[in-house]
């Protein structure tokens, strides 16, 4: 069975970091690109970032210089590192994996739970 379980979200002032972890198991995803998307409440689920299988990345236009998508696939692992945090980036942060790489692009076939994030002002 396949799961993508999201961790590493929490509580945090302005201006500080966070990092989240998507762990997958089940499978190797090594070969396929992983993202994360966030939703705020009342709002439609959005693109963050995604990291195709060359590891090479892609971001959201609200995120570029802030934040790091990575990936470690020896550990089926995806990491986002979030800096200069703000409160709207107040949000459920959802990892997705086995999608085509295209920037935006919701179209992947396994998702996690989330993990929410919360930017105090």
């Amino acid at each position: 069975q396949v799961q993508l379980v999201e961790s590493g979200g929490g509580l945090v002032q302005a201006g500080g970091s966070l990092n989240l972890s998507c762990a997958a198991s089940g499978r190797s995803f090594s070969s396929t690109a992983m993202a994360w998307f966030r939703q705020a409440p009342g709002m439609e689920r959005e693109f963050v970032a995604v990291i195709r299988w060359s590891g090479v990345p892609s971001y959201a236009d609200f995120v570029k210089g802030r934040f790091t998508i990575s990936r470690d696939n020896a550990k089926n692992t995806m990491y986002l590192q979030m800096n200069s945090l703000k409160p709207e980036d107040t949000a459920v942060y959802f990892c997705a994996a086995q999608g085509t790489g295209v920037a935006g692009s919701k179209g992947f076939d396994y998702w996690g739970q989330g993990t929410q994030v919360t930017v105090s002002s």
